[in-house]
């Protein structure tokens, strides 16, 4: 009892907006639970199409498709778009799926150093032998709370003729002026060719992900993209959550401030009590504690204070660089976020992190 979640992917909280549990509700009881089949079949229904259409007005794209999930997307992209004769640059640090559905793939592959614009020039002229280049990056990076340089990605993409995609699954719904996403916050988004992200973490929490871009490869992916073809469709109860938290994102960014202004509290308290915190601006706040076993026995403590936070360690982030990671959301309070701040620091004291 009286346990506040910090290690959540709900960062507008509206996993539990009573909205969109009645627009999941409602879903349910209008078309059932689930369809049984895959999409072309006779798994497509109204609520699909509408989502998909509101997915792709949301960001300003052509076309939209559906996957159960975004590492389902991210797994069915890559090989359907890149042929032998192409040529994949991905950043060292992006998630698992990107790297899965990227080994997936038969295109040449490039890896460069972490948000390292003079290694991706370097392996972009390295890769001008190929006939069509692909530069793959998180928007926003999962473990780190740090927020890709797509700016300079793009200025180097059209500089060597080539195409940008960005795994927007901890950006959409809360970074930018109204929640686009990290190619709205850094003036982009006419830039980036192919965003994927998710609908189970800022837009609802449940479940399903997205490609979202030109309509020729959407149209491609229907035709060629394993993880769509051969995978039920989304229940119609995530559909319509999922569209519910949409109409609300689109309505007002009022959710997305608060957020915002939460992050802001927890990141300079956290700071003046003595802590490294990972990442700029992000509601992913990796609290640096180096040591994996620290990071272990302080989530616990932590727990016994009433805050559920994970520590994370070898082989989920590199040796030596163990942590904490803290999230933000709009429906933590700032007493909430207060009280956590000195969880931390009594821990942090009781097992020498703090002095």
């Amino acid at each position: 009892a009286g346990i506040v979640n910090f290690c959540a992917n709900n960062y507008l909280g509206l996993s539990s907006h009573p909205e969109v549990i009645r627009a999941a509700v409602e879903a349910l009881e209008k078309f059932g639970a689930g369809l049984s089949s895959v999409r072309f079949i006779c798994g497509t229904q109204s609520i699909h199409k509408d989502l998909e259409e509101k997915i792709a007005r949301f960001h300003h794209r052509e076309d939209a498709i559906l996957y159960a999930s975004c590492f389902d997307a991210n797994a069915g992209i890559f090989e359907a778009l890149l042929t032998p004769e192409d040529a994949v640059l991905s950043d060292e640090l992006n998630h698992a799926s990107i790297i899965d559905g990227i080994r997936l793939c038969k295109a040449n592959k490039y890896r460069y150093k972490h948000m390292d614009m003079q290694d991706l020039e370097a392996k972009l002229q390295e890769a001008q032998k190929h006939r069509l280049r692909l530069v793959a990056t998180d928007g926003a990076f999962s473990m780190d709370g740090d927020i890709a340089p797509l700016r300079e990605i793009c200025q180097l993409a059209q500089k060597y003729d080539a195409l940008v995609f960005i795994d927007e699954c901890h950006a959409t719904g809360f970074l930018g002026p109204n929640g686009r996403g990290t190619d709205e916050l850094l003036g982009v988004m006419d830039k980036v060719t192919i965003i994927n992200s998710t609908l189970g973490k800022a837009l609802g929490g449940a479940a399903g992900g997205y490609t979202t871009g030109p309509k020729p490869l959407i149209d491609l992916l229907r035709q060629r993209s394993r993880p769509y073809l051969f995978s039920n469709s989304l229940p119609p109860a995530v559909v319509g959550c999922a569209s519910k938290a949409l109409d609300l994102l689109m309505e007002s960014n009022a959710i997305a401030q608060s957020m915002a202004a939460k992050t802001q509290r927890f990141r300079s308290k956290m700071t003046a009590a003595g802590f490294t915190i990972s990442g700029k601006d992000h509601p992913i706040c990796p609290v640096m504690l180096g040591d994996a076993r620290l990071a272990a026995v302080m989530a616990e403590d932590m727990l016994n204070r009433g805050i559920y936070v994970i520590g994370f360690s070898y082989p989920v982030v590199p040796k030596g660089k163990a942590r904490i990671r803290v999230q933000i959301s709009a429906v933590h309070s700032d007493e909430d976020i207060d009280r956590c701040v000195e969880a931390f620091t009594e821990v942090g004291r009781k097992h020498g992190a703090l002095p």
